[in-house]
C-alpha cells in the first residue's frame, strides 16, 4: 500500500477541521452577543469553581459546632452569620455547593441516556414498539414529577443519594419524548432513506444519522434542566426527603433556618439566594445556547458578518 506523505495528512486534517472551527467560532459569537447568556455563563463557571475549590475557600469548619456564636448576625468574622448550632453559614454554603452540582450531573447522566435510547428506538422503529415505549412513558408523565419523586424517595428512605435516584427515575420520560419527536422528523429525511436503500442497519442509522441530528435540542434541554434539578433537589431536601442534617446541602440549610427566619433571617435567606442565582445562571446560559444552535439565527448572523 502506497504511503501517504505527512503533508497530505495535514492538508486532509486541515480541510476537515476548518469548517468545525468556523461553526464553533460562530456559536461563541452568537452567545457573546447576548449579555444574559454571558452573565449566565459567568455565574455557572463561578458555581463550578466554587464546587471544585469550595473546601479550600472555607474560613471555618462547616461542621464545627460553636454554641457561643449561635445565631450571630453577619460580621467581619462570619460574613453570612451563623446558624442555630453556631456554624458558619458561608462556609457551609461553599462546602455544600458540590452537592447541588453532583445531583444535577448524576440525574442527567442517568435520565438523558435512558431517554435518548428509548426515544430514539421509538422514533426509528415505530409500530407496536413505539406504542409500548410511549405508553410506558405516559405513565410516568401522568404524575407531577416532584410528587412522584417524593413518593420514590420516601419508599427508598430519606437521603441525598436516594433523592438523586428518585429524580433520575422521573426525569427520563422528558428526554424520551423529546428524542422521539426529533427522531420522527429526522427519519423522513432523504439521507436516512438513502442509508436504508444501501442496506445500513437500523442501529447504525440511529447512532450515525438520527441521534447526531437531534443533539442540539438535547444540549439545550440539559442546560435548562440542570437548574430545574438543582432546585428540585433542594425542594426535596427542604421537605425532608433528601439530604439530612448536618449535611450542608442548600435545601437542607433552608429547612433548618426557616425556624429562625424572624430571629435570624440570614440562615435561610443566603442559601435561598444561592439557589436562585445558580438556577438563573443555567437558564440564561441555556437560552444563549438555544440561540446559538438555531439554524435560522446562525444564517442571519453569517449574512450580517459578510
Amino acid at each position: 500500500m502506497k504511503n501517504i506523505p505527512f503533508r497530505s495528512h495535514y492538508m486532509i486534517f486541515r480541510r476537515r477541521l476548518r469548517p468545525r472551527l468556523k461553526e464553533l467560532a460562530l456559536t461563541f459569537y452568537v452567545i457573546r452577543k447576548s449579555w444574559l447568556a454571558v452573565v449566565g455563563a459567568v455565574i455557572v463557571f463561578f458555581f463550578i469553581f466554587i464546587t471544585i475549590f469550595g473546601n479550600y475557600l472555607v474560613l471555618h469548619d462547616p461542621y464545627e459546632v460553636d454554641l457561643r456564636s449561635r445565631l450571630s448576625p453577619p460580621s467581619y468574622k462570619y460574613l453570612f452569620g451563623t446558624d442555630e448550632m453556631g456554624r458558619c453559614v458561608l462556609s457551609r454554603m461553599l462546602a455544600g455547593a458540590r452537592y447541588s452540582l453532583e445531583a444535577g450531573i448524576f440525574v442527567l447522566a442517568i435520565a438523558a441516556p435512558v431517554g435518548l435510547i428509548l426515544g430514539g428506538i421509538a422514533g426509528l422503529y415505530g409500530g407496536w414498539l413505539d406504542e409500548v415505549i410511549m405508553r410506558f412513558t405516559d405513565i410516568f408523565l401522568a404524575f407531577p414529577y416532584l410528587i412522584l419523586a417524593m413518593a420514590i424517595s420516601a419508599a427508598l428512605g430519606p437521603s441525598l443519594k436516594n433523592c438523586m435516584i428518585a429524580l433520575s427515575l422521573v426525569y427520563w420520560p422528558v428526554y424520551a419524548r423529546l428524542i422521539r419527536g426529533q427522531a420522527l422528523s429526522v427519519r423522513e429525511k432523504a439521507f436516512v432513506d438513502a442509508a436504508k436503500a444501501m442496506g445500513v442497519s437500523r442501529f447504525r442509522i440511529m447512532s450515525k444519522h438520527i441521534l447526531p441530528n437531534t443533539i442540539a435540542p438535547v444540549i439545550v434541554a440539559l442546560t435548562l434542566d440542570m437548574g430545574t434539578i438543582i432546585i428540585s433537589t433542594a425542594a426535596l431536601s427542604f421537605l425532608g426527603f433528601g439530604a439530612q442534617p448536618p449535611l450542608p446541602e442548600w435545601g437542607c440549610m433552608i429547612s433548618e433556618g426557616r425556624l429562625f427566619v424572624f430571629q435570624a433571617w440570614w440562615t435561610p435567606i443566603f442559601p435561598g439566594l444561592a439557589i436562585v442565582l445558580v438556577v438563573l445562571g443555567f437558564n440564561f446560559m441555556g437560552d444563549g445556547i438555544r440561540d446559538a444552535l438555531d439554524p435560522k439565527l446562525r444564517r442571519t448572523i453569517e449574512v450580517e458578518k459578510k
